[in-house]
């Protein structure tokens, strides 16, 4: 019976290869080649027709059809699996951060961001004519929820364009600065984390961490801080940071979005030794992508200042994102940021104590520090006695001289 069976396979067979061969002797007689429409040549095996369409031989592939679909697809599927998260999460549900692979983070830092940031820049600095200042400026303020009555200047048609909206002053007395906590808000924002620093990482989000040493960089800048020399008797690049017995090291991460108070102030009174600026990528830093890519803070550019105050080591870190290639320190005209002459990976030092009389700056609290163009993130890490203790909660709303916490 099997036998008999194969017979039959291959006379199937050796007639569809006769009928393929004669189709193909009648084209080349009429001098029709193989990619034309063939529409009327077609071979039959019994019970299927397959013509020239169907195996393929005028199927083109169109890659933006492609990628719209794939992309979009995966988009799809990518907010699907954020609703189901927020959802578990309203019913008190803890769900593990989903955290970006390697290729997800390889192929969103290969985006232009900082080209995209320095045309956003000159963007900012184009004038506009008088008529079309308060249409625009209304638009962003009803976007994102500005309140124009703190400003200096309620009058739309003051800023001649969106640079100087988004850095726009405060009236004084809107922002009173708290006398009787050591540390307090650098700036207008949202805490998106706080807390004691372990294990020399500190978390960006609740469950998303980054290297301490990696933020800050290699310890080379002690000649301008002094902080603990005895390097034998520390374990770890967090123990070196810690200059007194007693103490440890704290962090506070606050997030400006693009509706608020963009330009930022001293946390406290502490003489600023040491500036360390990290050329890096401008991805986002909102909440959603910090809780998405770990490290973010590290693959971003940023600006490190670093020195004492009363109680040992601090440093307040301004963090770079899209559109906010321009972080400003007044006191720094030697500071540029997102220019091309500075490459991705590596970073640049500069000392207030051999270049400013041997003595560094001494900063009040509450004092002028710096802004951004647009919105970004402040990481103050500090070291204090260990009864320190934060008086905040994970994204509450602060504001610039508002205390952080107490001792």
């Amino acid at each position: 019976m099997a036998a008999h069976m194969s017979k039959v396979c291959l006379l199937q067979l050796s007639v569809t290869a006769l009928r393929t061969r004669s189709c193909s002797s009648h084209l080349r007689a009429h001098g029709v080649r193989w990619g034309n429409q063939v529409s009327q040549c077609s071979f039959s095996t019994g019970r299927e027709r397959f013509n020239a369409k169907s195996l393929g031989l005028q199927a083109r592939i169109r890659p933006l059809p492609l990628f719209i679909i794939t992309g979009g697809g995966y988009v799809g599927y990518d907010q699907y699996g954020r609703y189901r998260d927020r959802e578990l999460e309203r019913r008190g549900i803890e769900v593990p951060p989903r955290i970006a692979n390697e290729a997800q983070v390889a192929l969103y830092k290969s985006i232009p961001t900082r080209l995209l940031s320095r045309a956003w820049g000159r963007l900012n600095q184009v004038d506009l004519p008088t008529w079309l200042r308060k249409p625009i400026f209304s638009l962003y303020i009803w976007t994102f929820g500005v309140n124009m009555k703190e400003a200096a200047v309620e009058d739309l048609h003051h800023y001649r364009n969106l640079g100087e909206f988004f850095r726009r002053k405060l009236k004084p007395q809107v922002r009173p600065v708290c006398d009787s906590h050591c540390v307090t808000s650098p700036a207008d924002g949202k805490i998106l984390h706080f807390g004691r620093v372990r294990n020399c990482e500190v978390e960006q989000v609740k469950g998303v961490t980054y290297s301490l040493e990696t933020f800050l960089g290699p310890h080379t800048w002690t000649d301008s801080v002094p902080i603990n020399r005895n390097d034998e008797d520390k374990s770890s690049f967090q123990d070196m940071l810690v200059s007194k017995p007693g103490n440890e090291l704290f962090h506070c991460v606050v997030y400006l979005a693009p509706g608020d108070y963009h330009c930022f102030h001293s946390p406290t009174d502490w003489r600023v030794a040491h500036r360390r600026h990290f050329p890096g990528s401008l991805m986002s830093v909102n909440p959603g992508v910090a809780r998405w890519i770990k490290e973010l803070f590290c693959h971003n550019e940023r600006v490190v200042l670093s020195g004492e105050w009363k109680h040992g080591f601090f440093s307040l870190t301004a963090v770079g994102a899209t559109n906010v290639g321009s972080i400003r320190i007044y006191f720094d005209k030697e500071l540029r940021t997102n220019s091309p002459r500075y490459s991705k990976g590596s970073y640049n030092d500069f000392s207030y104590v051999s270049n400013n009389n041997q003595e560094g700056i001494f900063m009040r609290k509450g004092e002028h520090l710096g802004e951004f163009n647009l919105g970004s993130t402040i990481v103050l890490l500090f070291e204090a006695p260990r009864d320190f203790t934060f008086n905040l909660k994970a994204g509450q709303k602060i504001h610039f001289g508002e205390p952080l916490g107490t001792i």
